[in-house]
């Protein structure tokens, strides 16, 4: 084991490959170490020959995957997929064995594959993990390997080749029988494909797995022609419906409405908030409400943004549609009203994961980003913040865009109220790091709003403001004489994961917690 920049203990090798401990966020240069671009061979479709086959067993088969390779979906149809599920029973039933899954995101109804992760035809998870897998996985319950990715480190390891990916499923809702797609229309629209748009330019196979099959040319086109091998039709691709996430609601908590007052305090202090302001916010009640007194100053002002990014809701849709917004960059749709939208309105633009995030390329869409609103399970006293792990050490939740965006924007703002569940948030060292402090700007919780050092100015105009201002010190104090510090979690020395940071390097580490 050796120690990272953050004094996290990091094993020099995991699953049988190496890895680089991570040391700043700018560290790895990729033009220094010659990285490029993954590749795939040239193959030709002849005139007259078709790309349909009959369904996803028919599509396994004339993928010619094996055992040992890799596969990938994509996730915008969130806890509406029925594409993976379907996806492993058929490989299971084929009798294939030692495969890794390459997702953008496994989702709590993906919980259907631990009994295949037990009979080993699932062996390792490149991707983000939500609910029970990642639980049996960090109580000892469940051998698979994990490395967490943000959204922007998925797309840099897929397009450099770090994670070759033999076989793409693209659950694709409006497709024609020559593999063109989009996810803007039928019976499981879903919206943007932003990860979808990596995967099809760099899987040696690409499948178009469709429930709604419709005649040539399927415009517009996300995906096109020439770079989907097979079109799959099949029953069903999911629902809809069950994109949207019960957390997606304004909050109606006074201290959650506390907390978003002072985030758009801080936004107003900040100075970027004139006209060409740019805006990224989550989907939780808290963010919401931070975007609600966000368009309330844009009116009041007479203010026009540049543009709303990340994954987009019914609320940055309204926005756009009055005026507020010149345009919305959208990795995926978390609502219906966002799907319908991305349907009819050019201003709201689907972009690629690697567009929004990847931090090697030459432009990613967070870099543009003036202030952004994110969550947190944990927030230490060096400002590091934990997205992964739950304070009982559980992997329960994927990175997504938190530390790509903390990285990018000009004033990162992590929303937290002060105590769950009778823990305290604010504590000396979290549980897991996923974002590093010293890209996250300012902490704020209903008790007061912690400004990191590197932001001086924001502090002085806060405190001109009279803003209950605070150092980060004090809140953790004030926290702890309401929760009592809190206990350790107990871990063994067993590794069962690893979390990556954008750059590939390593931030820190999940392991089995202790019985």
């Amino acid at each position: 084991m050796v120690k990272n920049s953050l004094g996290r203990e990091i094993p020099e090798v995991f699953n049988g490959k190496h890895y680089t401990p991570y040391k700043d966020p700018r560290a790895i240069k990729p033009e220094t170490l010659q990285i490029q671009r993954a590749s795939r061979m040239l193959k030709r479709n002849y005139s007259g020959s078709s790309k349909v086959v009959g369904g996803l067993r028919d599509a396994i088969i004339a993928s010619g995957l094996k055992d040992g390779m890799t596969i990938s979906t994509h996730h915008h149809l969130r806890n509406g997929d029925r594409l993976l599920n379907d996806l492993v029973k058929e490989i299971d039933a084929l009798g294939l064995r030692d495969i890794k899954i390459a997702s953008s995101s496994v989702h709590i109804v993906h919980a259907e594959l631990i009994p295949y992760i037990r009979k080993g035809v699932i062996t390792g998870l490149e991707c983000g993990v939500n609910g029970p897998i990642g639980e049996q996985i960090s109580k000892g319950e469940l051998e698979c390997p994990i490395i967490v990715r943000s959204h922007g480190g998925r797309a840099r390891s897929v397009i450099s080749g770090e994670v070759p990916i033999d076989v793409a499923f693209m659950a694709a809702p409006y497709c024609d029988e020559y593999g063109n797609f989009n996810g803007f229309y039928g019976p499981s629209a879903c919206g943007s494909l932003g990860y979808a748009l990596v995967d099809t330019q760099y899987a040696r196979k690409v499948v178009a797995v469709t429930d709604n099959l419709v005649p040539f040319p399927a415009l517009p086109i996300s995906v096109p022609q020439n770079v989907v091998d097979i079109v799959a039709k099949v029953d069903s691709l999911g629902d809809p419906k069950k994109i949207v996430s019960s957390t997606t609601k304004l909050t109606k908590d006074p201290m959650g409405l506390q907390i978003a007052k002072y985030a758009a305090m801080v936004i107003e202090s900040s100075g970027y908030l004139k006209n060409g302001f740019s805006f990224q916010t989550g989907t939780g009640g808290i963010s919401l409400a931070v975007a609600g007194h966000v368009r309330d100053m844009m009116r009041a002002q007479k203010i026009k943004g540049s543009f709303g990014c990340g994954g987009i809701t019914g609320f940055f849709v309204d926005m756009l549609d009055e005026g507020l917004f010149e345009g919305l960059f959208d990795v995926q749709c978390f609502d219906l009203k966002a799907v319908e939208s991305i349907g009819r309105n050019r201003k709201h633009q689907e972009m690629s994961a690697g567009l929004y995030a990847n931090p090697f390329n030459l432009g990613a869409v967070v870099n543009r980003l003036d202030c952004a609103i994110l969550s947190a399970t944990e927030i230490d006293v060096n400002f590091n913040v934990n997205v992964n792990t739950e304070s009982s050490g559980l992997l329960l939740h994927n990175t997504g865009g938190h530390c790509d965006v903390a990285n990018g924007a000009k004033v990162s703002i992590i929303v937290c109220p002060s105590i769950r569940g009778r823990l305290p948030m604010v504590r000396d060292e979290v549980t897991t790091i996923t974002t590093p402090g010293e890209t996250v700007g300012v902490v704020i919780t209903e008790r007061g709003i912690a400004v990191n050092d590197h932001l001086p100015d924001l502090k002085a105009e806060l405190i001109r403001r009279r803003a209950p201002v605070k150092d980060i010190h004090q809140l953790r104090d004030e926290i702890y004489a309401v929760t009592g510090a809190p206990r350790p979690v107990e871990f063994t020395d067993k590794v069962v994961g690893l979390v990556e940071y954008l750059d590939g390097t390593i931030i820190d580490t999940v392991r089995t917690v202790r019985a």
